[in-house]
């Protein structure tokens, strides 16, 4: 090892001046089979590190097919190597130089490295990669209790334990998707309801309104379970209820749903369009709102990011076309919009981009990056930016 008087005899051949430098000098000596497979260093944020010293954990998810992500419980990071010129060295123990003590003396330090690299693991927040939750989900969509000696439908199911092994998101990202794919825990498992049973129980509860001439801002929970719990589980009945409506308590303390207008209409569109290629728009419309509970109003705003409006056909027509359908990916996303119909208008396109753009992207950005813009009859278009052979 090194004396000070080597040090300092050392810089006087660099001509480097001593008071120049921190009075307290390191020296460095790597320890026994030191090599640069030994650890690995991953780069954190101010958050990061704040939530691994409050005794948090951060967990790496991914198949062996897919691309590595980091979780917190909230949040889900990108995660690449980074190559860098500098050796990076990993020396435990050693100060930097706001933790050293104050002195005016030279003083000689002792460190040894354990090990070195030439890359590091930097994160990236990310958007939460959910669309094989559902994929996994839809093995066995759960269409209602099992009838007499009836056997339940084959296909895998799910705990959340489970979910969080197969799944590229933190916890509280996937338990809110589950929440928005109107999934429900049945006997520990996650299942999602068959699209057609859980029309056929909103429909138990809507035509129950009808008959009760209740508001549908007033849907009393006891009475939903005591009528209908004989046609379906008291369970998935509270279920519905909690999907397509908002719980409170009344006056009298009773507890009462008000049916969210927006949601029992848009599901109630996406059953009219699951089975017909194109409708005519004006028919469409017509059916539509003769098909929702009384009381209720339909707009074609209800459909965004559910069907796809051609009011340049004669007649104009409407088709479905879900978000959750479309690909993660961006470029992905973008060539199957762009397969789907040459040119968009930015109306028609938003919803089927707004959940692809970063925090702090907006869908204009994001058109600008992907897509080439025209102005057609003084409207302005977006088509594909790929080549166009001639």
């Amino acid at each position: 090892m090194r004396t000070l008087e080597e040090v300092q005899a050392t810089l006087q051949i660099a001509k480097v001046k001593e008071e120049d430098l921190q009075p307290i000098t390191y020296c460095l000596s790597f320890g026994d089979n030191v090599s640069s497979g030994d650890y690995c260093l991953l780069e954190l944020d101010d958050t990061l590190c704040k939530h691994i010293e409050g005794g948090k954990s951060l967990i790496i998810r991914g198949d062996k097919d897919e691309h590595a992500v980091l979780c917190t419980e909230e949040k889900t990071y990108d995660l690449k190597i980074a190559d860098t010129s500098n050796l990076l060295l990993f020396v435990p123990g050693c100060k930097t130089p706001d933790q050293l003590p104050h002195t005016s003396t030279s003083q000689l330090m002792h460190a040894q490295i354990w090990g070195f690299s030439n890359s590091y693991w930097e994160l990236r927040k990310q958007r939460p990669r959910l669309k094989k939750l559902k994929k996994l989900l839809m093995e066995n969509p759960y269409d209602g209790p099992a009838v007499g000696m009836q056997e339940e439908a084959p296909g895998e199911k799910y705990t959340i334990d489970d979910l969080l092994e197969r799944i590229q998101a933190s916890r509280e990202e996937i338990e809110t998707h589950l929440q928005n794919v109107h999934a429900c825990e049945i006997d520990g498992f996650w299942r999602i309801l068959d699209f057609d049973y859980e029309m056929k129980l909103l429909g138990h509860v809507t035509q129950l309104m009808d008959s009760e001439s209740w508001s549908f801002n007033k849907v009393p929970l006891t009475v939903c379970l005591e009528e209908l719990g004989s046609l379906e589980p008291k369970a998935m009945i509270e279920h519905c209820l909690n999907c397509y409506g908002r719980c409170y308590t009344s006056e009298d303390d009773q507890v009462m749903f008000a049916l969210d207008e927006d949601k029992v209409c848009r599901a109630t569109a996406q059953l009219l369009l699951q089975n017909a290629v194109k409708f005519n728009l004006s028919e469409f419309q017509e059916v539509w709102q003769q098909s929702v509970p009384e009381g209720m109003s339909t707009r074609l705003d209800q459909l965004r990011g559910l069907a796809l409006l051609d009011r340049r056909s004669k007649p104009e027509t409407i088709s479905l076309l879900r978000v959750e359908d479309l690909p993660e990916d961006t470029h992905e996303r973008f060539n199957r919009l762009f397969s789907l119909r040459e040119k968009w208008t930015q109306d028609d396109i938003e919803p089927y981009i707004q959940d692809i753009c970063g925090e702090k992207q907006t869908t204009g950005a994001l058109l600008t990056k992907h897509a080439r813009s025209s102005v057609q009859n003084g409207i302005k278009v977006y088509n594909s930016r790929r080549p166009v052979a001639i």
